[in-house]
């Protein structure tokens, strides 16, 4: 989709420095990975299974959720260096992104947990991203 977005926008005149693009992904940042995952896999693990029941979906199951938040997968749910190692392989194998938003308000995580992991993103994962 990438690709298909850049060459309309070629076709359409823009310079590819004028075609941004963005990254919406699921995820949370903790100070662990195990820390990360068993704080959000709960709240996630309900709400998709609730919202899979309403759509004729299965169940969601500890390894579909491993397999999506493995290196390779499209879940960032880690702590801050391998989230932003992350972050930086999708933005390279999708030829660059200009701006990634986390979604962490399906997990069922507490205020508390909401901002220290904003915070971590924004001390560390940022940093690392943008060297």
């Amino acid at each position: 989709m990438v690709d298909l977005y850049r060459e309309a926008g070629d076709k359409a005149g823009f310079s590819q420095d004028e075609l941004k693009v963005g990254l919406h992904s699921l995820g949370y940042v903790a100070r662990t990975h195990e820390e990360a995952v068993e704080s959000y896999y709960p709240g996630y693990a309900e709400t998709f299974t609730r919202i899979g029941k309403e759509r004729g979906w299965p169940p969601v199951t500890r390894g579909h959720f491993e397999a999506q938040n493995s290196k390779w997968g499209a879940y960032l749910v880690g702590e801050p260096d391998e989230v932003a190692e992350k972050i930086l392989r999708h933005s390279e194998s999708l030829g660059g992104i200009d701006r990634f938003t986390f979604q962490m308000d399906n997990a069922g995580l507490s205020h508390q947990q909401l901002s220290e992991s904003i915070a971590l993103i924004g001390e560390e994962v940022i940093s690392k991203v943008n060297q």
